[in-house]
């Protein structure tokens, strides 16, 4: 009876041991990069979409003010990301064609909790791509970039 008792335990064990070593192999963000993949799934004609509002100076700020109303519950204050949505300073969406982000704005990733935001005007939908592009990546990615300091 001890000895099944002991085999038993030495099972447990080891069943732990490997399920912890197998969680330390996984990688650690995988999320992020299918999110920002769905960038990719933007047909042509909407990559090839440039900016009408990237010369206009109102763009931002009225960008700003619908990224509060709309964005920021999801996306954090600062665009960098919380627990429901992905950062929007991330390279992915910062080097993205606008056109793509466009499309993203327009046809929502319904599937992981983006909305659907057809509903806005076109030029509003413009305004919130000018406003995230023009945040540039976020602070840690920039620091990464920097040369080393004397």
């Amino acid at each position: 009876m001890k000895i099944i008792m002991l085999l038993g335990f030495g099972a447990l064990l080891f069943t732990g041991f490997s399920f912890f070593c197998a969680a330390q192999d996984k990688p650690e963000n995988t999320e992020p990069a299918s999110v920002y993949a769905e960038l990719e799934k933007a047909p042509p004609k909407y990559r090839a979409k440039a900016n009408p509002l990237i010369k206009d100076k109102e763009a931002v700020p009225a960008g700003k003010v619908l990224f509060e109303e709309h964005c920021e519950e999801c996306h954090g204050e600062n665009a960098l990301g919380t627990k429901k949505a992905p950062s929007l300073r991330a390279q992915e969406v910062q080097s993205a064609p606008a056109g793509a982000v466009f499309w993203i704005l327009t046809n929502g990733v319904v599937r992981k909790g983006m909305p659907v935001w057809s509903k806005l005007p076109e030029p509003q939908r413009w305004q919130l791509v000018t406003y995230v592009q023009s945040l540039g990546p976020n602070a840690a990615t920039a620091e990464n970039k920097l040369p080393p300091k004397p």
